[in-house]
Formats: C-alpha cells, structure tokens, sequence
C-alpha cells in the first residue's frame, strides 16, 4: 500500500499517510525504513519519495493505465498542433506515449525520445525518422536518463517539445527526482515551442523537485475533467490553455 502510494503520487508524508491507514506515524517510519533498504523508496524530511534507480518495471505498467481516456483525449488535442515535416521531442511519460501513437498519422515526422515505450511504438513505423537519446538507463521509468541524456539533447534543436508533469503546485511544475528535472530543462531549451501535457490529477499529486513555472511552457492542454476551480487557477499562470475537447474522451 505505501509503496503503491510512493509510485502514484511521486512524495508521501508521514502524517498524512499514518492517518490515512489509521496507524502510529513510529509504524509508518519502520515501514519506510525497510522499503527504502530493499530499494523501493527514499527517505526525505517529513516523509518519502519514490526512487527513480530503483528495478520497478511495474511503475511504467501501472502509469499506462492510469487516466488512459483522459490521456487519449489530451493526446488527439495535441495532435492537432502537429505538422508533417516538423521534428517533435517527446519525454518519457505516458501522456507523450498516447501522442506517439497517433503521431504516424502527421508522417512525415522526426521524433527525438529518450523513452522506452515510444521507441518501441514508433519503430519502423512509415514516415517516422525515430532519433533515441542515451543515457544511464533506470528501469524505474523505462528511460534514459542523466548527464549524457542531457548532453545528447543539448546538441538537437526541435519545433515541438510535448511533455508532461508529476505534479503542479502553486503555478509550478514539480517531479520527484533531480535526474528527471535535469533531463526536461535540457528538453525545454532545445525547441521552439514548449506543450505541456496534464490531466487533472496532476493538481492533486506532490513533487519534491520544482521543474519551472507552468507559465514557461507555451500551451498547456488539459483534459475536459478539470475542475473549473483548478482550470481557472492554470488559467491566471499559464500562458494559453487548451482543454481537450470533450467528444475526444
């Protein structure tokens, strides 16, 4: 249970989930302190943050299915901002991952990615010049990451860079490792224009390690569950903001 919560939501607090399972914050502590030898998790002030080394291949798995009509929704608006002939970044989470798939129908395209997932889908697909970055692999995240990933981007050059969160708060993107944020600034320099894909549950989840303002990334397109508070809310911080249309659910 902790450790499912740990991969869903990026960071978890001690108080909040010794309330939650209705047990002492001292039971909560002992859990964590043998979750983190075994690799799962790492310890940090006040609670716990998911561990990007860590061999977990079921992170991946379990990200594919979660919100999957809200990705697709997003993904097929996102879609229409895509052109035959430009070349497209995509980074390693599964809302980029339901764009690739539709991204054949925009060939021909170049797509630079550092994701497991999406190299595998668009692999030989017709019109698609794939360009994979390296790195250090973290089976975690099914991707590459690090300092050659970063230098890898820092000699490309893109229209479009398409890339999600783990969560927003307070006007800004956060994730829940510094590998990841190092990997998506490099990202963010290397393109004309930034996208930010999110469904709404991105608003309720926690990162340790603050990403940029949201009011960085040139469009940000959200699903149409959005909660008109929350909407409003990204509204008054982001430059433009595009919710999926709903028939696209």
């Amino acid at each position: 249970m902790i450790r499912t919560r740990v991969v869903d939501e990026g960071f978890v607090r001690i108080e909040q989930l010794a309330a939650d399972l209705g047990v002492t914050t001292m039971t909560i502590r002992r859990d964590l302190d043998y979750l983190q030898r075994e690799g799962w998790l790492r310890k940090v002030r006040g609670g716990a943050t998911a561990q990007p080394s860590t061999a977990f291949h079921g992170d991946v798995r379990h990200r594919m299915g979660a919100m999957a009509e809200a990705k697709e929704a997003i993904a097929r608006a996102a879609l229409r901002l895509v052109k035959p002939g430009q070349s497209v970044l995509l980074d390693e989470s599964t809302t980029a991952l339901a764009l690739a798939e539709l991204l054949p129908e925009r060939a021909p395209l170049t797509v630079i990615t550092y994701f497991g997932p999406v190299i595998q889908t668009l692999a030989g697909s017709p019109g698609i010049e794939l360009i994979s970055l390296g790195g250090t692999y973290y089976p975690a995240y099914d991707a590459y990451l690090g300092l050659r990933t970063v230098d890898s981007v820092s000699s490309l050059h893109a229209d479009l860079l398409f890339a999600s969160t783990t969560a927003i708060t307070r006007g800004s993107c956060y994730h829940q490792s510094p590998e990841t944020v190092a990997v998506k600034r490099a990202l963010m320099d290397a393109c004309d224009r930034r996208v930010l894909l999110v469904d709404h549950t991105k608003f309720q989840r926690r990162g340790l390690y603050r990403l940029a303002p949201v009011a960085d990334f040139d469009l940000v397109v959200v699903d149409p569950d959005i909660p008109a508070a929350r909407l409003e809310e990204l509204q008054s911080t982001a430059a433009k903001v595009l919710v999926a249309p709903a028939e696209l659910l």
